[in-house]
């Protein structure tokens, strides 16, 4: 016991640069930006314009793309099938390599002279600088966190559930939807809520699949690029201040889901 003060405060100490780190870039930000900037910036329509955008298309992203994502996710936690492993590992690709590759492998896939631009062309719907390509991109880069939350909660869900269940006449539908899905549901809205964070935050591929209309971190890098770090930094504590407010409501909704299952 003697040695393991010691060490515990060491680690204390540690932890705490990691999470001054963390927190001074951002107090630096709001440090350096006046109430009166503040608020002017937040009721610039370009500014207020350029966040609905983000909230909205990330949102999309994740609803859409995320219902398509849980089944696979569960298939990679229950079942062994040919190049899973494999799979497994194209899941990942998204993190791994840069997001302006990203982009411009998503613009040459849905360019208006590709397979999908020609048909989304014919459906009246355009990728390019337009709000779908936008959710087409965030959920890209995304989807691979939900993907991986929601295959651990099923893989952790307890397989002999499922069997009674499938033993007692339960079909294999009904036996997802009232054990697998509600046992997993805590991952599976870990991984919706991470999904939908890393799609707004994105700038590389949204920005080379749709320029205009300009998200809230395009728009940031368009003051920046334009007019310096002085226009930059007030649209930018902006939209920090409502990226931390809709996640902190969505973290306090799923803590009151799991206190409402425990």
């Amino acid at each position: 016991m003697n040695g393991y003060y010691p060490m515990k405060l060491l680690f204390v100490f540690i932890g705490g640069l990691v999470l001054l780190f963390i927190v001074a870039p951002l107090a630096g930000l709001y440090l350096s930006t006046t109430p009166g900037e503040f608020f002017q910036t937040a009721t610039d329509r370009e500014v207020a314009g350029s966040i609905w955008l983000t909230l909205w298309t990330s949102m999309a992203a994740t609803l859409l793309f995320g219902l398509a994502a849980i089944p696979l996710a569960w298939l990679l936690a229950r079942r062994k099938f040919p190049f899973k492993r494999l799979i497994s590992a194209v899941i990942n690709v998204p993190v791994v390599i840069p997001h302006s590759a990203a982009g411009i492998a998503i613009l040459g896939f849905v360019a208006r002279d590709s397979a999908i631009g020609r048909l989304g062309e014919k459906l009246g719907l355009s990728f390019v600088g337009n709000p779908s390509g936008i959710i087409l991109a965030m959920a890209f880069v995304s989807i691979p966190f939900l993907i991986n939350a929601a295959r651990d909660g099923f893989a952790a869900v307890p397989e002999k559930f499922e069997k009674a269940a499938l033993n007692l006449g339960a079909s294999p539908v009904r036996v997802f939807f009232t054990i697998s899905l509600p046992l997993a549901w805590r991952s599976i809205l870990t991984g919706l809520i991470m999904m939908w964070a890393r799609g707004m935050s994105e700038f590389g591929a949204v920005v080379i699949v749709a320029y205009h209309p300009m998200t809230a971190p395009v728009l940031i890098w368009e003051r920046f690029a334009s007019f310096g770090l002085d226009w930059a930094i007030p649209v930018a504590a902006v939209f920090i201040t409502v990226c931390l407010i809709v996640f902190m409501i969505l973290r306090i909704v799923a803590s009151g889901y799991d206190k409402t299952e425990s």
